[in-house]
């Protein structure tokens, strides 16, 4: 049975001979400590929590833990497993011990009586807002297994369309790096060497050497600098999105209207919105509540703000597929479908074609980009390597034909 996590104490005392005493002990608290050593004839005069190690770091929970975490637990579940125990299942197959602590802190809560979904909330790190809604109507419902289940499938096909957003904006970020890294390396380490032979020629050299020469000597000079400034826009950049809310939204607005990658956010925000709505509906959430939770969900400041009116205007009473209309901002396939979808009473069946089709675009469109980003990078890494080598020895063929 999962029990609460042990702490390391480091205890100092007196033992039954009265000679001082120390050492190190596993316990819940100080007081249950105290209370195990007066058993094995120890006096505790003090008991401390022992220090972490300076530089010792938690293994991260990330999302995709959370989603195979629910995955586990619908599994059990509909296996007809009870809550405590599919926990204590679960627990023991977890490989993440900061995973572990917390699967057992949920064990812990709600064996004291509490119920999963309130569990849930004393950990807003790993679970929003909408997962805990969705666990709430489960409970409610007497339904949670069916609710894991379409909350593990919401997380997993969430995740995957994360990872080919990432595929989709790595591979050329990536690249460019490598790039840069290079052409800094031919300038500050293989280009002065050249440099020194041409010293010895005596002769004028051409325009293009001098060019890479000078900007060689630059980067010698100023490269410290130069990433240093990198390091600090990229940091700027960063803190500058966390702190104002105009400046991301500019540049959420920016994101969406990028050649090739603005497609792709797109669709992946549409298929986020309906996969998303298409849940919280089916799960027998009211419909301004799921609005509410899909705007949460939006990824960009754009649609989030666009779904927060969507939700405003069905509160006076006019239809999803009207509001999403005005906005000018959803496909047209969407509002179809959701129009459908009200019109026949199967909301939730249509977001979830919907969400299909946009994540299979958006899929189609990921290995689109990348087939066309190969063959162009790998022709600017030519170009820009090829024109360094060209530069270095123009001076050399040149004195070659004069002789």
């Amino acid at each position: 049975m999962a029990t609460a996590q042990l702490q390391t104490y480091i205890y100092k005392g007196k033992g039954k001979d009265g000679k001082a005493v120390k050492g190190e002990v596993s316990g819940n608290n100080p007081a249950l400590i105290k209370a195990q050593l007066r058993k094995q004839g120890i006096i505790a005069q003090s008991v401390r929590k022992k220090p972490k190690p300076l530089f010792a770091s938690k293994k991260p929970i990330k999302p995709a833990d959370i989603a195979v975490f629910t995955r586990q637990m619908a599994t059990m579940m509909k296996a007809g497993v009870p809550l405590v125990q599919s926990f204590e299942i679960v627990e023991e197959g977890a490989d993440n011990p900061t995973l572990k602590e917390l699967i057992t802190s949920l064990h812990d809560d709600v064996s004291a009586g509490n119920s999963f979904a309130s569990a849930l909330k004393k950990h807003p790190k790993y679970f929003d807002d909408l997962f805990c809604s969705l666990v709430d109507a489960g409970e409610q419902a007497g339904a949670l297994d069916t609710l894991l289940d379409r909350i593990a499938t919401y997380k997993e096909k969430t995740e995957a369309l994360k990872a080919k957003i990432k595929k989709a904006l790595t591979y050329p970020a990536a690249v460019v790096v490598v790039a840069i890294i290079v052409t800094g390396i031919l300038l500050v380490k293989v280009v002065p060497v050249f440099a020194n032979t041409f010293q010895g020629f005596g002769a004028d050299l051409p325009g293009f050497t001098l060019l890479v020469l000078s900007f060689s000597d630059f980067a010698q000079k100023w490269w410290l600098v130069i990433l240093g400034a990198l390091v600090a826009a990229g940091y700027l950049f960063r803190e500058a999105r966390m702190r104002s809310k105009k400046f991301s939204d500019s540049i959420d607005r920016m994101t969406l209207k990028l050649p090739a990658v603005g497609d792709i956010v797109n669709n992946a925000v549409v298929a986020r919105y309906a996969r998303t709505l298409s849940t919280t509906f089916s799960a027998g959430v009211p419909l301004v509540e799921a609005l509410q939770s899909v705007a949460g969900a939006a990824g960009n400041s754009v649609y989030r703000d666009a779904i927060h009116k969507v939700r405003d205007d069905v509160t006076t009473g006019l239809t999803i597929h009207s509001s999403l209309k005005a906005s000018g901002l959803f496909p047209v396939m969407l509002m179809q479908l959701t129009a459908i979808g009200e019109e026949s009473g199967t909301l939730d069946e249509m977001m979830a074609k919907a969400a299909d089709h946009y994540e299979e675009a958006v899929d189609n469109a990921v290995d689109n980009l990348t087939a066309l980003l190969e063959p162009l990078i790998m022709s600017v890494l030519g170009v820009l390597v090829g024109g360094l080598l060209i530069a270095m020895y123009m001076p050399i063929f040149q004195l070659g034909s004069v002789i």
